[in-house]
């Protein structure tokens, strides 16, 4: 396995998004990489710290500047399983991350929907990577909760 490719960096962001709905969260895992390491890994717990912006994306941001210890994330690159959200996309603005890469567009809510661009413009956007598998298991959680 290569170590350094997107698709093996979104199959660990997979296994974040596995743990959110093992716990009954919507699905979504993030992790930060810089120098071709894993430094902060996330997924959704809004549930369980009853807090609306407790985002896989923002806890992945934070453990990654903590862990860093700068604001900034210029040299690194998000992988999230789903297109990140207006709020989201603000914070990853601030923060002036270097590459996103998502697998799922999210027709709902995703940053995309936006006509004003969100995230800093230095900002390298890569999308579709493991889509499948991701809205796979978004579909079972939402399909789930409903039934």
């Amino acid at each position: 396995m290569d170590f350094t490719s997107h698709d093996y960096f979104m199959t660990e962001a997979l296994k974040e998004a596995q743990k959110a709905f093992d716990a009954g969260e919507v699905p979504v895992g993030a992790l930060v990489v810089c120098q071709n390491k894993i430094i902060a890994r996330a997924h959704n717990q809004t549930e369980r710290l009853t807090d609306a912006t407790a985002h896989a994306e923002m806890l992945a941001i934070t453990a990654a500047a903590n862990k860093l210890g700068s604001k900034y994330l210029d040299e690194c690159t998000l992988y999230v399983t789903l297109e990140p959200c207006v709020m989201c996309a603000g914070a990853l603005h601030w923060v002036q991350l270097q590459k996103l890469v998502y697998a799922a567009d999210d027709v709902q809510r995703g940053f995309s929907l936006v006509k004003t661009p969100l995230l800093h413009p230095k900002t390298e956007i890569i999308k579709g990577i493991k889509k499948d598998p991701s809205k796979e298991l978004i579909n079972a959680f939402f399909r789930r909760i409903r039934s």
